[in-house]
């Protein structure tokens, strides 16, 4: 029985781990349209995962380092509490269709400069690998296009005609990576289909986010239909994917610790594998 005593001896430690588990099951049953009634203008699952988020708060003390010059337990506690609540939760309601917009929005610029390295790796690679690279990726510049396009014509109108044209052109996208992934998996020169990967991944990485944006102001029934569009799915390319990559990438975008944006790679991962795509 030592998980006893270490609940016991560690209380708000265990307090923080389990209120760090409800915020992450509430976000993803929410995803999944279990509201559990209404509560207010939100659910009652949104009201849970808000209150565990504010309890978390209330644990959380800035880091320090204790009188012995190691870290107190008290101090890991509150990093773990402050990295919860630094999570934004995309699919947890509060946030405005605005604010998704502009946040579509400011993606866009990564997801230009990827494609655009996309189209000059193509020099960077064994000549035979060159017109394999070249198909693959062969629509990325129009589909980032009319995605960039949507998105700053959603900011001025979030209207629900232009989130159905953003909802058909994301997974468009996301189909295009998936594809292009797997193709490009066939490269037989090593440190060509490395270089390919990287540079798809990039674009994979930016169209993941934007995705689970797009799917915070969808409603359950368009999130089915857009999945059921997706038929090439995350698992089949997962083992193509570099976490660290898409880490780094995320964490640069936000500006934040890199232990932060893991977290959040994973739980984007794990809600769009969730809901099907």
């Amino acid at each position: 029985m030592n998980f006893i005593a270490n609940i016991w001896n560690h209380p708000k430690t265990s307090a923080a781990g389990l209120l760090i588990a409800v915020v992450s099951i509430a976000g993803v049953v929410s995803q999944q349209g279990i509201t559990l009634g209404a509560a207010g203008t939100g659910t009652v699952v949104t009201l849970v995962g808000a209150l565990a988020s504010a309890l978390l708060g209330l644990l959380a003390k800035d880091p320090g380092e204790s009188a012995c010059g190691t870290t107190s337990q008290q101090s890991k506690l509150g990093a773990w509490a402050l990295i919860a609540l630094l999570l934004p939760l995309p699919f947890m309601s509060g946030c405005s269709e605005t604010a998704v917009a502009q946040n579509i929005v400011n993606w866009t610029p990564a997801l230009q400069s990827a494609v655009a390295s996309v189209d000059s790796a193509g020099a960077l690679l064994a000549p035979t690998d060159a017109p394999t690279f070249a198909a693959a990726t062969a629509g990325f510049d129009a589909a980032s296009n009319l995605m960039t396009a949507l998105a700053k014509a959603y900011l001025v109108n979030p209207s629900a005609g232009v989130l159905a044209q953003i909802q058909n052109q994301i997974v468009v996208l996301q189909q295009q990576v998936n594809t292009a992934l797997l193709q490009a998996a066939r490269i037989v020169n090593s440190a060509s289909q490395q270089h390919a990967m990287a540079t798809i991944q990039e674009v994979g990485t930016v169209v993941s986010a934007i995705l689970a944006l797009v799917q915070s102001v969808s409603s359950k029934s368009a999130v089915e239909q857009m999945a059921a569009h997706s038929t090439i799915k995350i698992a089949e390319v997962q083992s193509y994917l570099n976490e660290t990559l898409a880490v780094r990438i995320v964490a640069g975008h936000y500006g934040e610790p890199v232990p932060v944006a893991r977290m959040q790679v994973a739980q984007v991962e794990q809600s769009e594998a969730l809901a099907g795509f």
